[in-house]
């Protein structure tokens, strides 16, 4: 079966930035499966073609096509569910790479395919797998202004429709420096230990940083910061300090940014010694538990993560115990330390 390489990255995005348990690649639709909520899926079609017809000229579906037609063409690049604390949380994704940028004909044509892409995506996740809420993914690395003019307004007018009707249905853009910022350089982030042989954007990233000493991903967490620093010139400061950490949930962000940092020695001896005090550890990252405990010692085993880590000869194994919800969010504490110990 054929994969190109921007699947591949998604595959690897997916698995290990979204943290799903199942991904599938050329995820399609099977003439075998039984659709359901048709009446549902044809009033929703109806109203997305309407739309679009009535603000733009726009024909989303070709006027003669069935809904059973449509929802047939449908496939998407990459689907993954994450399943944490009993709760499913749905991605579908389409990534189109045109060197000179996102092109499909004119530019009304290329806007109408977005559009017509994520739709039909929406209506196959809950005609199929009965979801009423997902994260519906357009991404491209390069897309030219013109089209994003045109093509932003849109997605919000179908968020907006998908929101009105009751459906959970986020579509996403991800293009340009975001692409780079949000899907790229975390990726490569946490490349590092990934040994399976079926992840092939990362298996070749991995092969190329044997033989190149300056390769583009981030050594540790300072050249990243730098080189997001660069390709968000102009953007809000406080959006780019975040922008290659964003994604990444805060436990993922503690194992590997922090856990680097610390092996890196970015902490003095006074500081890992403080960060085994239970106080300390509230005070400075809002944790339950001490941030780190010696990996020969007596601990719960439960609270914190298998692998130690070796900080200036000793081993040492990092909590587990993050959390990011309204009431108990420990990632800005996490992402101040990160920033204070960058330089």
């Amino acid at each position: 079966m054929k994969i190109e390489m921007g699947e591949s990255l998604f595959y690897s995005w997916l698995r290990h930035v979204k943290e799903c348990q199942l991904v599938q690649t050329n995820w399609k639709v099977s003439p075998k499966w039984t659709l359901r909520h048709e009446e549902e899926l044809e009033r929703l079609m109806k109203l997305v073609d309407g739309h679009f017809h009535t603000q733009y000229r726009y024909s989303i579906f070709k006027q003669n096509s069935s809904l059973a037609q449509i929802i047939q063409q449908g496939e998407c690049d990459a689907v993954g569910i994450s399943i944490q604390n009993g709760e499913n949380s749905i991605y579908a994704v389409d990534v189109a790479f045109h060197g000179a940028g996102l092109n499909y004909g004119t530019k009304e044509d290329t806007v109408m395919k977005v559009i017509a892409k994520s739709a039909r995506t929406a209506m196959s996740l809950y005609g199929y797998m009965e979801a009423k809420a997902a994260e519906i993914i357009f991404a491209s690395p390069k897309i030219n202004q013109g089209i994003l003019n045109d093509l932003i307004p849109c997605i919000e007018e179908l968020n907006d429709l998908f929101s009105r009707e009751g459906y959970g249905f986020k579509v996403r853009l991800i293009a340009n420096e975001e692409f780079e910022s949000s899907v790229l350089k975390p990726i490569l982030l946490i490349s590092d230990g990934i040994s399976d042989t079926s992840e092939l954007f990362i298996r070749s990233y991995q092969m190329f940083k044997m033989f190149d000493n300056e390769a583009v991903a981030p050594k540790g967490v300072t050249a990243s910061a730098e080189t997001v620093e660069r390709s968000n010139e102009g953007r809000p400061r406080e959006e780019q300090e975040d922008s290659v950490y964003r994604e990444l949930k805060v436990g993922k962000l503690a194992q590997i940014v922090l856990g680097r940092m610390l092996e890196e020695g970015r902490a003095s001896e006074e500081e890992i010694r403080l960060l085994q005090d239970a106080a300390y550890s509230k005070r400075t990252f809002d944790l339950q538990y001490p941030l780190l405990t010696r990996a020969d010692g007596e601990y719960e085993k439960v609270r914190y993560y298998a692998k130690p880590l070796n900080i200036r000869g000793v081993k040492y194994v990092l909590c587990s115990q993050w959390f990011e919800k309204e009431s108990n969010n420990d990632r800005p504490y996490l992402l101040r330390w990160i920033k204070s110990h960058q330089e």
